[in-house]
């Protein structure tokens, strides 16, 4: 027995149109990422301090406090400021 292969269809481009709707579907639906900053989080930026001498020779005490073991926390202070924040 002997079979004409005249009405075959071609698998493999078939397969290649499939792709290619797919292509261009996905691009026609891109979408791109935003970023929404909240007004709580635009506060806290603008409530920012500039860096000054002081703030910067505290800061290195406190570094070379904690390099040599001798910074001390006080919890009530933290709980405070914590306090504070939370209401």
């Amino acid at each position: 027995m002997k079979i004409n292969e005249t009405g075959r269809i071609n698998p493999i481009t078939t397969y290649q149109k499939q792709g290619e709707g797919r292509i261009s579907e996905s691009a026609r639906t891109r979408k791109t990422d935003q970023v929404q900053i909240s007004e709580e989080a635009k506060a806290m930026l603008a409530s920012r301090q500039p860096e000054s001498a002081e703030r910067k020779q505290r800061i290195q005490e406190l570094k070379n406090e904690v390099a040599s073991g001798t910074y001390h926390v006080d919890s009530g202070k933290i709980a405070d400021k914590l306090w504070d924040f939370l209401k």
